[in-house]
């Protein structure tokens, strides 16, 4: 019995720690002409190896906070970068001239409404989050 609850415990502590990890998209305007993108090309794009998305349009990432979980969970998946590795990329992007960090929004309401708006831009969010001004080009899960 002894060894049972420590084993219980930890499958617990699994599920709670899986459930509160959230599930993100990459996201495009309705209006956009893309429709697929690899994990290959959303990671170019927001760590500016490229400004074009496969049909030639400028491609224009738009961040969210760091603070939250999408953020997180984003960076963690398709970046495979952690924050030390991601500031020190984009110190040296920013020092050498070669580029500056995507811009930065507050939350999945805010890239809503900038995503919506305009055709070239790509962004992520919570899946609970998506809406018909917007279509996933990619998910990670």
């Amino acid at each position: 019995m002894n060894r049972i609850k420590p084993f219980f415990l930890f499958v617990a502590l699994v599920l709670v720690t899986h459930s509160t990890q959230a599930e993100i998209v990459v996201v495009m305007s309705a209006k956009s002409n893309v429709t697929n993108l690899s994990k290959d090309n959303v990671s170019a794009i927001f760590l500016g190896k490229t400004a074009t998305l496969p049909d030639g349009i400028q491609a224009v990432p738009i961040e969210q906070d760091a603070g939250q979980e999408a953020y997180k969970e984003f960076h963690r998946i398709v970046i495979e970068k952690s924050d030390a590795q991601l500031n020190a990329y984009w110190a040296k992007m920013v020092f050498s001239g070669k580029g500056n960090p995507p811009r930065e929004v507050a939350n999945n309401a805010e890239v809503l409404k900038i995503i919506a708006a305009s055709p070239s831009m790509i962004g992520y969010l919570e899946k609970s989050a998506v809406n018909r001004t917007v279509k996933v080009v990619f998910s990670p899960q």
